[in-house]
């Protein structure tokens, strides 16, 4: 295949491929980009890249640039060059091609809601906004399945589902888009009942980093189950972006339980919540959430949504079942409660109380920025076997009081992932030093604990060294195969994961 810049079904200058290797090599000589750095790649890239897609459908535009450079996480903005935002596969393949016949990296964009510097573009490039990709392809019923396309977010697709009786569960928070939560490995509050992406991803339709287009599980298949060859859409989900863009998701569905209920419990210490998370789940109950909040988090949280909770371990507990079935499960689970000395249960069954407990949780982010106006907040997670749990937690409070820095506690019980919403003065070096310095110790917490040094939020920019530790030289050497493999010219969000 030829090497030149040269689209053959559109005109393009010789001299690209010069130009381009300059801008990489200074790229390359000064590191990350800042904010203000200005768009390097030679003008008649960016015209063919209107060509394929429309004027309208690029920008140079310092702002939008910047917009596109950051996700939620404390990681310096890195802009790309060119923002382009492709309105169909055929363009994201034409776009792919073009990139990787120049040898320009390319990122791609849903929502910009990640956690770990997953869409900051730190070799510059171009940016594929997908958000215009919004059809919902294909609906069934019978099949309990849907397929999107990446601009199709999660309150989206259950908004279109109303009425049918189905809904999709992975609830990480955030609206996200479906297919930038496959490429994070995205889970959420509903995990511990109904999984992760991972098992809720049937197929995925990807374009490769060279152009070419991949179905993972064969061209419009969608079997419950398979084994056939190599788990190719598994290996996509969780790969951040770094392997092929994805273009389209076939997600599994699950039916709306008749009846649900929420109770909220306190209790004397980490200890006891978590002794009782793991009895309700050993109990066999059909539990659909259940939320961890430390002293901390519960008093910002009560105080911030004015609900008033007691300054103690919380746990909100969620329900799925028949009506008949709800109350056996109900009664279980009190039993079990108070058996840990847990206090202060009270159902929830309407709608309106359930949204209200529920807004409350959610907006755990702003109740802790709320605890230093001002500030900002970086959220980041580990992942520990649930009889690990007491101990870490213990550990990482007392290195976050020992670190003098604030840090409310939030998980996901169920699945022996929490949060540490760290908020802090980004004016402050020293502090965003000790930011970072903390971070390091709690995943290499998580890793002397048998887990992992993220749940749910990916590794991006800042755990890549942690990732490393936790697979060891081999796991890592088999990630630098599949990657060079499927991308030889580390085109695909360089700098990410490995």
């Amino acid at each position: 295949m030829s090497r030149s810049c040269a689209v053959p079904m559109l005109p393009f200058l010789s001299r690209c491929n010069m130009a381009l290797r300059r801008v990489l090599a200074l790229a390359a000589a000064l590191g990350r980009r800042s904010c203000c750095s200005k768009p390097s790649l030679p003008p008649d890239f960016v015209e063919t890249l209107r060509a394929v897609v429309g004027a309208p459908n690029v920008s140079t535009a310092t702002a939008v640039r910047e917009q596109h450079g950051h996700d939620e996480s404390m990681h310096p903005c890195a802009p790309p060059d060119v923002v382009v935002w492709p309105q169909a596969v055929g363009q994201v393949q034409e776009l792919a091609a073009l990139c990787h016949r120049c040898r320009v990296p390319m990122v791609p964009f849903g929502t910009g809601t990640g956690l770990e510097g997953g869409v900051n573009a730190v070799q510059g490039g171009v940016c594929f906004d997908l958000s215009r990709m919004d059809a919902i392809a294909e609906l069934s019923l019978e099949d309990f399945s849907v397929t999107v396309e990446p601009g199709v977010t999660r309150k989206a697709l259950n908004k279109h589902l109303r009425g049918t009786g189905l809904w999709f569960p992975v609830d990480p928070g955030a609206d996200a888009s479906l297919c930038g939560m496959a490429a994070t490995g995205a889970s959420g509050t509903n995990a511990v009942r109904y999984g992760t992406m991972r098992p809720n991803v049937l197929n995925l339709r990807v374009v490769l980093p060279d152009g070419r287009l991949l179905h993972t599980a064969g061209p419009g298949r969608q079997p419950r189950k398979r084994a056939a060859g190599y788990d190719l859409t598994s290996l996509f989900v969780g790969s951040e972006g770094t392997l092929g863009f994805l273009t389209q998701a076939t997600l599994r569905l699950h039916p709306l339980p008749e009846a649900t209920a929420v109770t909220i419990a306190s209790f004397p210490s980490v200890g006891a919540a978590v002794a009782c998370t793991v009895q309700v789940l050993q109990a066999a109950v059909p539990v659909a959430r259940i939320e961890f909040l430390d002293e901390v988090m519960a008093d910002a949280c009560g105080r911030f949504s004015r609900m008033g909770l007691p300054v103690a371990a919380t746990l909100l507990l969620e329900l799925h079942g028949s009506r008949r079935s709800l109350a056996e499960q109900q009664q279980q689970t009190e039993e079990i409660v108070r058996q840990n000395s847990g206090s202060g249960l009270a159902w929830a069954e309407g709608l309106e109380e359930r949204e209200q407990l529920w807004s409350m949780r959610h907006n755990a982010w702003y109740a802790a920025l709320a605890l230093r106006p001002g500030c900002q907040g970086y959220s980041t997670d580990v992942c520990v076997p649930i009889s690990r749990l007491p101990d870490v937690v213990v550990e990482t409070k007392q290195d976050l009081q020992a670190s003098n820095l604030t840090g409310p506690m939030v998980g996901h019980v169920g699945d022996g992932n929490f949060h540490c919403i760290l908020v802090f003065n980004s004016q402050d070096p020293e502090e965003a030093q000790r930011i970072h310095a903390f971070t390091q110790r709690l995943g290499r917490r998580a890793l002397a604990a048998g887990g992992t040094c993220t749940g749910e939020h990916g590794v991006g920019l800042g755990k890549r060294a942690l990732l490393q530790e936790e697979l060891g030289p081999e796991g890592l050497d088999t990630l630098r195969s599949i990657k060079a493999a499927l991308d030889p010219h580390n085109l695909m969000n360089p700098g990410k994961v490995l």
